[in-house]
């Protein structure tokens, strides 16, 4: 594909994308800001121990909103799941590594990201959520904290496909500081976006998609996902981990997904 065709698929997916929003506007009222459950509060120890070093590498922190205050068009409303919470849970199952996703609901502060960063010792990195009106300064600020990539959610329920124009735009920049790319598409939507991954100026994540692991033990992370918004059933992260031993027995290929590929991708030293 070359860059006409790739723009050219870009203002059509922006221009479907404008249309509905329209369609929408002019026959939707307001709707509600759902709420969503809390984790599992009764984690399992594993019985299954992490090596040195393992990164959880999508999780959350959910405020709290006294400091941290929830966008006001926020597409669900989490409870609250602090730092403290977040290192209670890492500090059970045994990860000594993680990578904070910054979620919708916190829009684009990306302080709870940062500022666990500034606690952690190195021991975190982070993947922020930001617009194409940012500054180059204020991107390099993020850089400079700790932010190894930026986040796109294409899901109608977080808000659907944006203007891609302005997606192009954002790539190309955080391109320039050595970022990747974090996409999150609807189950069955990935050949669509092929031919736009493919283009990307940069690496980029899948995130909450499985692969063959088998095949591909260099391009595989592992996260929990935790503290696990909107999800149908409520899993336990100590049953996560211990399932590690079952779908990875080989201790050479563990190694790769839970400590030498996010070292690598996040820049871990």
């Amino acid at each position: 594909m070359n860059r006409r065709e790739y723009l050219r698929m870009l203002a059509g997916l922006a221009g479907a994308a404008a249309m509905a929003s329209e369609a929408r506007g002019q026959s939707e009222a307001p709707k509600p800001i759902p709420s969503i459950a809390p984790p599992d509060p009764n984690t399992k120890i594993p019985d299954f121990k992490l090596p040195p070093k393992s990164c959880d590498t999508h999780t959350h922190i959910f405020g709290p909103a006294s400091k941290y205050p929830f966008a006001a068009n926020r597409p669900y409303s989490p409870p609250e799941a602090p730092l403290e919470a977040f290192r209670a849970l890492h500090e059970k199952i045994g990860v000594e590594r993680c990578v904070i996703v910054n979620a919708t609901v916190h829009g684009t502060d990306n302080r709870v990201v940062t500022d666990a960063i500034a606690q952690s010792g190195g021991a975190y990195k982070g993947i922020a959520n930001v617009n194409d009106e940012m500054s180059d300064k204020e991107l390099e600020g993020l850089d400079k904290a700790g932010i190894r990539g930026c986040r796109f959610a294409f899901l109608k329920r977080l808000g659907g496909v944006g203007d891609m124009t302005k997606f192009n735009r954002i790539v190309h920049r955080v391109a320039e500081l050595g970022w990747h790319v974090d996409v999150y598409f609807e189950p069955g939507s990935v050949g669509e976006f092929a031919p736009i991954l493919s283009a990307l100026p940069t690496s980029y994540v899948i995130d909450h998609m499985g692969t063959t692991l088998a095949a591909t033990p260099d391009r595989v992370l592992w996260g929990t996902d935790w503290p696990h918004p909107n999800v149908k059933i409520m899993p336990n992260d100590g049953e996560i981990v211990d399932l590690i031993a079952l779908y990875a027995p080989d201790p050479a290929v563990r190694q790769k997904i839970l400590v030498e590929n996010p070292a690598k991708l996040f820049k871990f030293t």
